[in-house]
């Protein structure tokens, strides 16, 4: 027989293409070339396992609220999801959300609906290849809708940079899985706001250094004690030194013992734990705007002693230059008379007459 998107309902209310537990309150549709979730779904179920199905859309109502309102695990991983609209995952009870290996192209900020959500866990590993997806995951999460979140994971996306801000309207968040990608960096990164994190996992990533703004908030967060940042591209030069001096001094970091450096060549494969000061070579502080300021003093006295050997140069030739003046007001003066002549006698025809018939 042909499969078909949704299939008929079996006795008992579970769809034809799905395996029903009543007593376990679960309903798992998995690998049953679904392209649409069934309309039929037994009102009882708590956990919901669509995965492994050639869906590609989650239209507004896909799972209506008030058939499902018990509806609290829903797991949509390993299908072929490219959209999910407004209103798709408006459910009352929905504490665990897993979207998992979806190549996700459209991913609607209001998809929880207008109101707050209860959802405590989402799951995005491998989801969010697409960069806007990632903006409107960001503009979600600004939202305030999610502020149940307790845990997230982000991991596995390829991600380069996070928007600003984007967690800032997570008061609930206790886990923040960042692993697997290729973040260069966190200083556009705010950790503000997050007092009951618990758990960060950096791991894994292109991270060369953390600076101080961003390990200073680490030392703010009050709950946070599991920071994973093992497999990273630490560069061991000067920029490292506060980090070094957190390390050392921190509990937070697990397995910091196993972190090394990347680069320069000198340094691969050093310990960070083990690295002192003089092996950085940084007796002088790189201090730019410093350097600046000492150039600018440099070129105001070299200026000053131009100004004042040209000055000198001036007074001991003063006769000199005085005399030479004089020859250029006496030149002037004579030429100025050679027009003023010529001009008169262009300007008398009596004497231009005479000047014309004038053998001299």
């Amino acid at each position: 027989p042909v499969l078909l998107g949704c299939g008929s309902a079996q006795p008992g209310g579970c769809p034809a293409l799905c395996e029903c537990s009543e007593p376990a309150k679960t309903v798992k549709c998995v690998n049953r070339n679904l392209t649409a979730v069934p309309p039929d779904l037994p009102p009882y179920v708590r956990s919901l396992f669509i995965t492994g199905n050639p869906l590609t859309h989650l239209p507004a109502g896909a799972f209506p609220a008030q058939r499902l309102p018990d509806l609290a695990s829903l797991n949509l991983s390993g299908n072929h999801l490219r959209t999910v609209a407004a209103g798709a995952l408006a459910l009352p009870a929905l504490r665990q959300l897993d979207l998992s290996g979806n190549a996700l192209a459209s991913f609607s900020p209001q998809a929880f609906g207008e109101g707050g959500s209860p959802l405590e866990e989402l799951a995005l590993r491998g989801a969010l290849r697409d960069h806007g997806v990632l903006l409107s995951l960001a503009a979600l999460l600004q939202s305030g809708t999610l502020r149940n979140l307790s845990r997230l994971e982000l991991a596995d996306n390829g991600l380069v940079l996070l928007p600003a801000g984007m967690f800032t309207a997570l008061p609930a968040l206790r886990q923040l899985d960042l692993s697997n990608n290729s973040l260069v960096g966190l200083r556009n990164v705010s950790f503000q706001g997050l007092g009951q994190l618990q758990s960060l996992n950096l791991s894994d990533n292109s991270l060369g250094v953390l600076w101080n703004g961003t390990l200073a908030q680490f030392r703010s967060l009050p709950a946070l004690r599991h920071i994973v940042l093992g497999h990273n591209a630490w560069v061991c030069d000067c920029a490292i030194e506060d980090l070094l001096a957190w390390l050392k001094e921190s509990d937070q970091v697990e397995g910091k013992e196993t972190l090394t450096c990347a680069s320069p060549d000198k340094m691969l494969g050093k310990a960070l734990l083990k690295i002192n000061g003089s092996d950085l070579n940084c007796s002088v502080p790189i201090d730019l705007p410093s350097q600046l300021q000492t150039s600018y003093v440099f070129l105001g006295i070299v200026l000053a002693l131009i100004g004042a050997i040209f000055l000198l140069v001036l007074y001991l030739n003063r006769k000199g230059i005085k005399k030479w003046m004089h020859n250029i007001r006496d030149a002037c003066r004579d030429h100025m008379e050679g027009y003023h002549y010529r001009y008169e006698i262009n300007a008398d025809p009596r004497l231009t007459n005479l000047s014309s018939n004038s053998d001299v």
